[in-house]
């Protein structure tokens, strides 16, 4: 039987994964993959919104290096079967049912990131620090942070981290869009979970709309994303959506509080 190196609890409407290797940093090797894979899945089929984190001192140190030593010189019809087999994983996450939520601390760094970038809010306690370490290690991200890390970031913040080994603070990653929330040490987790009980409030196809369907309307044209917007609307609209524009209009709704004026810290 195969270590818990993902755990897994349904807290009311809301999915705790962890990734579950404290010692090797929450470095991910094939099999934390495989049981991040089925722990995404299953969140999406029982719960309303899904919270990851990292036990032990870290988010993630990313791809499991020791590991790597041992495929990369494989057969190249045996390393040709590995090429983008985190993609599926996270995909899961980051264009699945359900909205994501990424508490981060300490290392968030390389596939770390990756893992991070795909959940779709981010908060770093004080701890949480970025890098991707790629060009000293002479690998290349592999996870899909080509495509999110860098639209996150942009080209040149994200080419300036892989050449030159930068290292982010929280603050920094905040500044730089790596993360929308940084909060006291030791506290993301908590804030975390804060978050994804208010989204799993929300209307649950206007939570797909946006988990799923927003990140494929960035993807497209511009005139192709207005189409895909308009399906869109129409399909999220249900008994449901008139009923909570009804709740607005007659009062029973809570407002939106103006910052500042709330007990929520940014």
């Amino acid at each position: 039987m195969s270590d818990i190196l993902v755990t897994y609890e349904l807290e009311g409407d809301i999915a705790l994964v962890g990734l579950n290797r404290p010692a090797k940093r929450n470095a991910v090797n094939d099999e934390t993959n495989r049981q991040l894979r089925a722990a995404l899945t299953k969140a999406n089929d029982e719960a309303k919104c899904g919270v990851i984190f990292g036990h032990g001192g870290n988010f993630s140190a990313g791809l499991d290096l020791a590991e790597a030593m041992t495929w990369i010189k494989q057969d190249p019809n045996l390393r040709r079967k590995r090429r983008g087999h985190w993609h599926p994983t996270l995909d899961t996450m980051a264009r699945g049912g359900i909205p994501w939520v990424a508490a981060l601390h300490g290392a968030c760094i390389g596939g770390g990131l990756e893992i991070a970038t795909a959940a779709h809010v981010r908060v770093a306690d004080e701890t949480t620090f970025f890098a991707l370490p790629e060009g000293q290690r002479g690998i290349f991200v592999g996870g899909g942070g080509s495509v999110r890390i860098q639209r996150l970031l942009g080209y040149a913040r994200m080419a300036d981290l892989m050449l030159t080994g930068r290292v982010l603070t929280a603050a920094e990653g905040e500044r730089n869009n790596l993360c929308q929330y940084v909060v006291p040490a030791g506290t993301a987790l908590d804030r975390a979970k804060s978050l994804a009980a208010r989204i799993a409030q929300n209307a649950p196809l206007t939570n797909w709309a946006v988990s799923s369907c927003l990140p494929r309307v960035n993807d497209a044209s511009h005139d192709d994303g207005l189409f895909m917007e308009t399906l869109i609307s129409a399909a999220v609209s249900s008994d449901q959506s008139y009923d909570r524009l009804q709740a607005f209009v007659e009062k029973r709704a809570d407002r939106l509080v103006e910052p500042g004026k709330s007990g929520d810290e940014k």
